[in-house]
Order: C-alpha cells, then sequence, then structure tokens
C-alpha cells in the first residue's frame, strides 16, 4: 500500500473498537472491558457516551478499526444489537476486513452459531416482525 493510502486510511478510523453488547451487560462486564481498553490507551467507542453530535452508530462502527461483539444470552432479543452486527459484518465483508472478536459471555458459543435455545427464540421472533405487514 502506498504511503498516502496508509495515511488515509488511518484518518478514515475515529476509533480503535467499537463494542456492541446487551443492555444489561453495561455496568458489568462490558464495563470492565471499555475502561482496560481505555486505560491501554485504546480509543473505544459505546453508544452511553462516545456519540458525538452528528455522529451515528452505523458511522461509528465503519469508523472503528476493529468490532468486539459481547454476545450475551438476551443479545439476539435486541434489534438494536441484531443491526450493529449486521453492520460490523458489512464492515468485515465489503473489502475492507475489518476484524471482529466474538466475547461470549454467559452463552455457549454453539447455541449462537447453531441458533438454539434462547438464540432461537429470538431469532424466530424477529422473524415473526419482520413478516408483518406494517399498514
Amino acid at each position: 500500500m502506498a504511503d498516502h493510502d496508509a495515511e488515509s486510511c488511518s484518518s478514515y478510523f475515529i476509533y480503535d473498537v467499537f463494542l456492541s453488547f446487551r443492555g444489561f451487560t453495561r455496568y458489568g462486564f462490558t464495563d470492565r472491558l471499555y475502561h482496560a481498553l481505555c486505560e491501554r490507551g485504546i480509543t473505544t467507542f459505546r453508544d452511553d457516551e462516545n456519540l458525538r453530535v452528528g455522529d451515528t452508530l452505523l458511522e461509528a462502527i465503519e469508523r472503528s478499526k476493529i468490532s468486539i461483539a459481547v454476545l450475551c444470552k438476551d443479545y439476539a432479543s435486541s434489534t438494536w444489537c441484531l443491526d450493529e452486527l449486521v453492520q460490523i459484518m458489512k464492515c468485515w465483508n465489503n473489502g475492507k476486513n475489518q476484524p471482529v472478536l466474538p466475547i461470549f459471555y454467559q452463552v455457549e458459543p454453539s447455541d449462537v452459531r447453531r441458533q438454539r435455545n434462547q438464540y432461537e427464540k429470538d431469532m424466530m421472533k424477529h422473524e415473526d416482525t419482520s413478516k408483518t405487514p406494517i399498514i
């Protein structure tokens, strides 16, 4: 990559890390992770305090070098979390190859991967609501 490409790429990113998480982990695990990253000088975005005027969550994802998804039992019950995850995967797949680090917090990785147990129930609910006609 040419030097000017590296410079433009690095100036594109605002955050080192984008944290995607379900609300109940905010004041426990995710809070500790956030502070540990910040203490090490890693610029980390989390939606409660880092959203700047004019920014959106989707832009914050695009302008982060890496995303960490804290996947917990209720993560898939949130349409916000799933929307974030879709955007995260778009950034990974669209040629930017932005890394995604999943953290399985109090949930079995196989439940997420195979959409079993709570993940199956939550995904079925989302599927049902997406079929509901909007009047």
